[in-house]
């Protein structure tokens, strides 16, 4: 079994995720096509993810490929999580992940709604009113072209129907359900996410049908077939890796990740690492006799949930000893700094827009250059803009007070 060494993967993803001086990318769909898709939970981490990689990709150019030449699109994918993801992968990821996805929000709101008595007396139900609902959501969106949330349950008054989520708890709220219907509507590839209502920070979107991003609609996939299509895009980005990190980041069954394997052509490899030991990783075949040279020296400053972290669920090989620092209780890793495919401090923006640096390892007198510099260039980048991320993690509240 072919053996690949810890510096090998540090070196692929140095390449591959554009973090090296020469693989920088010119432009944001590039960067997402290279990390397969951008976490998207903190509007933020979108923005500063191809800040890291682009070379003079600016706020203004990622926003551009997002909503005007829209390369990009926002969904709700792997593990329920949002993602900006090319275009031109929408229909893999809809089959292979939102179609399913969407069932299982609409049967956990329809949960909701049956307790609140909606949709009795209606000839078809529950099922028959929300039908409803969303088509209406969906035609008056079809005439606006683009519209809050506030907007559409202006249009369609079935929108602002409230229900209790837990009514035997003294904590519920009544809440809309319009949140809920546009939810649906997004994971069924109807509408999409467009234009915040405000800076790149804002998690406030106005939605459009998704006739205006696509006029044909999302191309049907067989949902095999698209897993097999996602997992080839994440082995080119992540592998080799273990199979338990690709289950984990997909979030499907061990049964359907071992179906889409089969579909490929991947071999075993060994992973050896003085930390954790050897764990057993596929790639694909035909990345076996691919050279992997040696990148220049390099330093990033990747943001809270910045996919190349995310990529994994084991980190050790990437993060050393710094984790409880790092990542909050859930899981979610901070703002980080990197040094040569490694992770070695952690970083915060404060409310003058300085970037303040922990290095948590002596990482030399040339590594602390070149992260300072970074640190200024990402300040700088940010112009008037304050980054705080949405998951904050110890070292990052640390940093930012």
């Amino acid at each position: 079994m072919r053996s690949i060494s810890v510096d090998t993967r540090r070196a692929l993803l140095a390449h591959r995720h554009r973090l090296a001086p020469a693989a920088k990318a010119d432009d944001a769909a590039s960067v997402a096509r290279s990390l397969v898709a951008l976490h998207a939970t903190d509007p933020a981490t979108v923005f500063l993810s191809v800040a890291a990689r682009g070379r003079d990709v600016t706020p203004a150019a990622i926003e551009a490929a997002l909503y005007d030449d829209r390369t990009l699109v926002r969904l709700l994918a792997m593990r329920r999580t949002m993602f900006v993801v090319p275009v031109e992968l929408l229909p893999v990821l809809q089959a292979s992940c939102a179609d399913a996805l969407a069932v299982r929000q609409r049967r956990t709101y329809s949960r909701f709604m049956e307790q609140a008595g909606l949709g009795a007396g209606h000839p078809g139900g529950l099922d028959g009113w929300l039908a409803e609902v969303e088509e209406a959501t969906h035609r008056a969106l079809l005439a606006r072209g683009e519209a809050t949330g506030a907007q559409l349950s202006a249009d369609e008054p079935r929108l602002r129907t409230k229900v209790h989520p837990a009514p035997d708890k003294s904590y519920s709220r009544p809440v809309s359900i319009t949140t809920w219907v546009l939810v649906i509507l997004g994971c069924q590839g109807r509408i999409v996410r467009g234009r915040p209502n405000g800076s790149w920070i804002s998690s406030q979107y106005r939605w459009s049908p998704i006739e205006a991003w696509l006029p044909g609609g999302i191309t049907p996939v067989p949902p095999e077939q698209a897993r097999a299509d996602l997992v080839r895009e994440w082995l080119r980005a992540f592998g080799p890796a273990p199979v338990s990190d690709l289950k984990w980041w997909t979030g499907w069954t061990m049964g359907e990740v071992r179906k889409a394997l089969a579909l490929l052509d991947v071999t075993e490899v060994e992973l050896p690492d003085e930390r954790t030991g050897t764990a057993t990783g596929v790639m694909l075949t035909d990345d076996l006799g691919t050279p992997v040279p040696e990148p220049e020296p390099w330093a990033a400053l990747l943001p809270a949930l910045d996919p190349t972290p995310m990529g994994w669920q084991e980190r050790d090989w990437l993060v050393g000893d710094h984790r409880p620092r790092l990542f909050d209780r859930s899981g979610n890793i901070g703002p980080t700094v990197w040094w040569n495919g490694r992770v070695v401090g952690g970083w915060a923006q404060r409310g003058d827009g300085e970037i303040a640096l922990r290095l948590l390892e002596d990482v030399g007198a040339e590594a602390r250059t070149a992260i300072e510099a970074e640190a200024d260039r990402i300040a700088g980048w940010c112009g008037g803009v304050r980054v705080t991320p949405r998951f904050r993690t110890p070292l990052e509240r640390e940093l930012s007070s």
